[in-house]
Parts: structure tokens; sequence; C-alpha cells
């Protein structure tokens, strides 16, 4: 089971990989733009080899919320399951709470 403490650490790993990646990525941009001839070649393709970093960062990322939504769809069908008469008194409330900011609007 994904706990609250490994989704932090998860979000926390992806934000520093974002960032790191996409400030070296902008250095290598910008000192591409100045050199020219095969520096300004070997830059970029750092440049983009520091993108497609940040790309992967962003697929695990996503893998890891999947997962934790396949999770939370579990753990709620098991309830439901469980206790099916409790969720329909909770889907009825809420259905009663909406339907009240609905209709005061």
């Amino acid at each position: 089971m994904v706990t609250k403490k490994r989704v932090q650490e998860v979000e926390d790993d992806f934000v520093s990989s974002v960032k790191t990646s996409l400030d070296e990525a902008e250095k290598l941009l910008v000192e591409a733009a100045s050199a020219s001839g095969e520096k300004a070649t070997e830059l970029r393709e750092n440049a983009l080899r520091s993108l497609r970093n940040t790309r992967e960062a962003l697929h695990d990322t996503q893998e890891a919320v999947v997962e934790r939504g396949r999770q939370a769809v579990k753990a709620t069908d098991h309830y439901v399951h469980d206790n099916p008469w409790q969720a329909i008194g909770v889907a009825g409330i809420v259905g009663l709470l909406f339907g009240l900011l609905v209709g005061r609007r």
C-alpha cells in the first residue's frame, strides 16, 4: 500500500529532479546560444538529454499517481461492498448537501 510518507517522498524527488534538470537545460541552452560549431552542438545535445531526464521524471511520477489512484479505487470498492448501507447513507448526505449548495445560487 502506498503511504502518505512515500507519496511525499515521490513528490519531493520529482520536484527536485525537475528543477535540477530544467536548470541544467536552461544553462546549457544559454551557453549553446553564445557558442558555435562543435561546442554548440555538444551543449544542445546535453540540453536535450537533460530535458529527456525531465520527461522520464514526469513519467515516473505519473505512474506513482496512477498507482495511488488505483489503490484508492480498490479501497473504496471494498468499503462499499463491506458496508453498503453506510455507503448509501454517505452518498445521500453528499447529494443533499450538493443540492442545497446548488439550490442557493
